[in-house]
């Protein structure tokens, strides 16, 4: 028994000895000094490191992202996915240590050489397998196993960061399909009060028919999109039901969509906080880790694999005799398999984690330069979508003097309605195209946000 205890002893030292394959270390990937686009000067600080909460000011948009938070079935899943990565980690983990089974059988044997009567034998004891890892084998697939867990808590992460960015751009997007119902509707009244002086005013012979016609024609178009900003609100209500995790419902609204100030500042930060950052980012390195990994098990193959089973008990023809210590029976067995001819197959097992590794150094780099391209791509549509919505909003207070103007001039008498008719057009299609970059400038600052990494702190 002494010489059994010495056993495991000296394979748990030599098991924390030899361990084959590559240790990982994060490749070097050039970054640089600053973001492509970025208008001023990097600084550490970046609008990534804010909480989401502190984004935007709107109580209602703070309360559907919470609730999407904890209903959302996308993020649900990934929850679950973590659940799954950690009990294999578990599961992986668990292989390199003994494993200690308790067993009892009876056997009964009738033979000519016991005369008429059938010998019984009782057997009870335990049973310790046990798989020296002197190669690391078991060790290299525990990093592998841990690896992938951690890689689907970055999942986990990355889903959060795409859900609270998904939710905020989605009520945006209600909100500003609410402002362009608001300002077809108090066009289609314009319409229809024009239409009435337009028909009057042909009543008396004052105006041709094409002026009736023409009136017509604008009433329908803002009635017309009245309809569309109806439809649209009603399908937008509907994808922010689904994130929230509920049926289809009429949602709630905060502020308007002028109202919602954008964050003061937009401190993009420095390129090399995005590996610390990004989950997307983390989640490849770690599936990186988890291959790396890989090709060390791989390598184990080529060795013996060294394995150790033990049991002891006791043996009797009666229940009693078991507690009789000259009943007592113990084994220990070390068996060893070694590969001598496998067809290439471990060979080929080493060539697939080789290059299983290889792809997946291609999508960590992939993954941080897809990251700089998003970063740069939301600052360059932040400054110039800003610019332009200024611009128009200078071209529909234009637009709106253009009516008042043209209105005057035709109740006048110096100008036909086809002047009225273009000024009303314009400055219809002028606030629908505001409204539209008003939801893409608060958008942009979504993307800035989810682009850098930030959402899931």
């Amino acid at each position: 028994m002494k010489r059994f205890y010495l056993v495991i002893v000296a394979s748990t030292v030599l098991l924390s000895g030899c361990m084959m394959g590559p240790n990982y270390k994060r490749p070097a990937t050039p970054l640089p000094g600053q973001f492509h686009g970025a208008a001023e000067p990097p600084s550490a600080g970046s609008i990534a490191d804010k909480k989401w909460v502190t984004l935007f000011d709107d109580d209602t948009l703070k309360q559907l992202v919470n609730t999407a938070l904890q209903h959302n079935f996308d993020l649900r899943i990934a929850t679950e996915r973590v659940e799954e990565a950690r009990a294999q980690f578990g599961i992986t983990h668990a292989n390199q240590f003994p494993f200690l089974d308790g067993q009892a059988n009876f056997t009964s044997v009738k033979s000519p050489v016991y005369g008429s009567e059938a010998l019984s034998f009782l057997q009870v004891g335990a049973a310790l397998s046990w798989e020296l890892d002197f190669w690391g084998r078991l060790r290299r697939q525990t990093q592998a196993a841990q690896a992938q867990y951690l890689a689907s808590e970055e999942g986990h992460r990355g889903a959060v960061v795409t859900l609270v960015a998904t939710v905020m751009n989605t009520y945006f997007q209600l909100r500003e399909q609410d402002l362009e119902l608001e300002i077809s509707r108090k066009t289609r009244d314009v319409a229809n009060d024009n239409l009435r002086l337009v028909e009057l005013r042909h009543q008396r012979g004052v105006v041709s028919g094409l002026d009736v016609r023409q009136a017509q024609q604008f009433l329908y178009t803002a009635t017309a999109q009245v309809a569309a900003a109806e439809r649209g609100i009603g399908q937008t209500e509907d994808a922010l039901s689904l994130l929230l995790g509920g049926p289809p419902e009429t949602q709630p609204r905060g502020k308007d969509l002028e109202q919602i100030p954008l964050p003061p500042e937009l401190p993009a930060g420095l390129p090399s906080g995005l590996l610390a950052r990004r989950p997307d980012i983390r989640e490849a390195e770690q599936n990186l880790i988890a291959a790396n990994a890989q090709i060390g098990a791989a390598r184990a193959l080529y060795f013996p694999q060294i394995s150790l089973t033990a049991s002891g008990g006791a043996l009797s023809t009666t229940l009693k005799g078991l507690t009789s210590s000259g009943n007592r029976v113990y084994q220990v067995t070390p068996a060893a398999l070694i590969p001598i001819f496998h067809w290439g197959q471990i060979q080929q097992q080493v060539r697939l984690s080789e290059a299983q590794e290889r792809e997946l150094l291609l999508v960590y780099q992939k993954s941080i330069y897809t990251a700089l391209k998003e970063v740069s791509d939301a600052l360059i549509g932040h400054d110039r979508i800003r610019e332009q919505r200024e611009q128009q909003q200078l071209l529909v207070d234009a637009l709106t003097d253009s009516v008042r103007l043209s209105t005057q001039r035709y109740e006048g008498g110096l100008d036909s309605y086809l002047q009225v008719l273009d000024a009303q057009r314009n400055l219809f299609t002028g606030q629908l195209t505001l409204s539209e970059l008003r939801l893409q400038e608060l958008q942009s600052v979504t993307e800035l946000y989810r682009a850098l990494g930030g959402g899931w702190q």
